[in-house]
């Protein structure tokens, strides 16, 4: 774990002074993710703020102004930006800018969840310039759908402007297939045949026990791996490629042996059935950040355990591993983000389609004049908080309005109106996010 003891000493003092010379160690523990802190270092990390917020307790309130005096620049480029920007990313090589990219699931169409998570990668690659990656994850071939391959390009060119390039990890199946065979020669994968390598659907899911499995000679893994790839060798569940973690008593079994592949010979909507055996997350991922060369990840906090995994991977070829941060969620309190759930609410009448402008889908924002500059200041004023945020959707929509309202009249051309009691074939009205307005045609030089 990173040495996290001068940013908890500065944080320490700063609250210690706000508070009448008493901090408190749970202040101090938040703004350590911005520093790079992940979930599953907390427990290592509270002892250590313990005592240091002791021993800054036991100062008096001038020597803690004085101490704070000599710490506070650690702090200080994190505290003062101004509401209009996002905080610096670590390690930017200033000339070349940053190469990062956005990994949707080809599971469902865009939506407000996907705008939230993906809108601080395309600002940061705005401001240091660089390269934008659309990576559309598709190797779960049950639950991919053929309209992601359409809808993602075109919702992103929109509300992003930025992405250098588009690929589905489909196309990449080969250069997946051969990072896997390379780790088995490498002593760092094996093929799983015994109880715990059956149906192994879930990347989440690990051996309740490590099996005799991880001793395979490298030869009798490259020889059962064949066997995962030849339509005649292993059925459905019978063999799952994992990783050789090298310490088997990790504290996070997520950890241990994770799963890499698997057979699926379900027909996959853009690669048919060319393939049965399908890389999982951290597979792909891992070849794929390594290939394009990704400096910075922004990415929701549930993938923490996947980053450590990925981390694991990398260190096997001795790459560089990109700098990462987590997203807290933002929790709506009567808002589903979830296709199957949009899917039951048209079939139940609630909604009239994929169309219906109600749905929070990227597509309807443009339709109802959502500016992307909405979006983008919504980022920016969350930041890179780690911290989940439950809010309900009036409240969600009333800000992003407010910010939409600002980025129209940045755009829009100054007019007079003059009240009409009626319509008539000389008025037309355009409907708003916010309101129906009547223009004379005349007045606006309309035929």
């Amino acid at each position: 774990m990173k040495d996290f003891s001068k940013e908890i000493r500065a944080y320490a003092l700063r609250n210690a002074i706000a508070h009448e010379g008493k901090a408190v160690a749970s202040s101090v523990l938040t703004p350590l993710f911005v520093f790079g802190l992940k979930k599953e270092q907390i427990k290592d990390i509270i002892p250590i703020i313990n005592v240091i917020v002791n021993e800054v307790n036991s100062l008096s309130l001038e020597e803690q102004t004085k101490e704070f005096e000599k710490v506070k620049d650690i702090i200080s480029e994190r505290e003062t930006r101004s509401e209009d920007e996002l905080p610096e990313l670590d390690d930017v090589d200033k000339k070349k800018g940053v190469i990062m990219r956005f990994s949707p699931s080809a599971s469902g169409i865009m939506h407000l969840g996907h705008i939230i998570t993906g809108m601080p990668t395309s600002l940061y690659v705005k401001k240091y310039g660089g390269k934008f990656y659309l990576r559309i994850e598709d190797t779960n071939p049950e639950k991919s759908d053929p309209e992601a391959y359409t809808s993602f390009p075109k919702d992103c060119g929109w509300i992003f402007g930025n992405i250098t390039e588009w690929y589905a990890q489909s196309d990449r199946m080969k250069k997946y297939y051969n990072f896997a065979e390379d780790l088995i020669k490498k002593g760092a994968a094996f093929v799983c045949t015994c109880e715990s390598g059956k149906d192994e659907n879930s990347e989440d899911k690990t051996p309740r026990k490590i099996c005799m499995c991880r001793e395979n000679f490298i030869g009798d893994n490259l020889q059962k791996w064949r066997k995962m790839l030849d339509k005649e060798g292993f059925k459905e569940g019978e063999a799952v490629l994992r990783f050789k973690s090298q310490d088997v008593n990790l504290k996070n079994p997520a950890l241990i042996d994770f799963p890499l592949a698997r057979i699926n010979e379900h027909e996959h909507p853009r690669q048919g059935t060319k393939y049965r055996v399908w890389p999982l997350m951290n597979l792909c991922v891992t070849l794929d950040d390594m290939e394009f060369k990704s400096t910075h990840i922004i990415r929701g906090k549930e993938h923490a355990d996947n980053a450590l995994r990925q981390e694991m991977i990398f260190k096997i070829y001795k790459k560089k591993i990109p700098k990462t941060y987590f997203l807290g969620r933002y929790k709506f309190e009567d808002l589903l983000l979830s296709k199957s759930r949009f899917q039951e609410m048209i079939k139940s009448g609630e909604y009239s389609g994929w169309d219906d402008i109600r749905l929070p889908l990227a597509r309807n924002f443009r339709r109802r004049g959502y500016k992307p500059g909405a979006f983008a200041k919504m980022a920016i004023k969350r930041g890179l908080s780690s911290v989940d945020k439950v809010i309900s959707q009036q409240d969600y929509f009333m800000e992003l309005d407010k910010f939409n309202r600002e980025a129209i009249k940045e755009h829009a051309l100054k007019a007079s109106f003059e009240e009409q009691d009626e319509k008539s074939e000389e008025t037309l009205e355009i409907l708003t996010p916010d309101a129906r307005i009547t223009f004379c045609k005349s007045d606006l030089n309309l035929k």
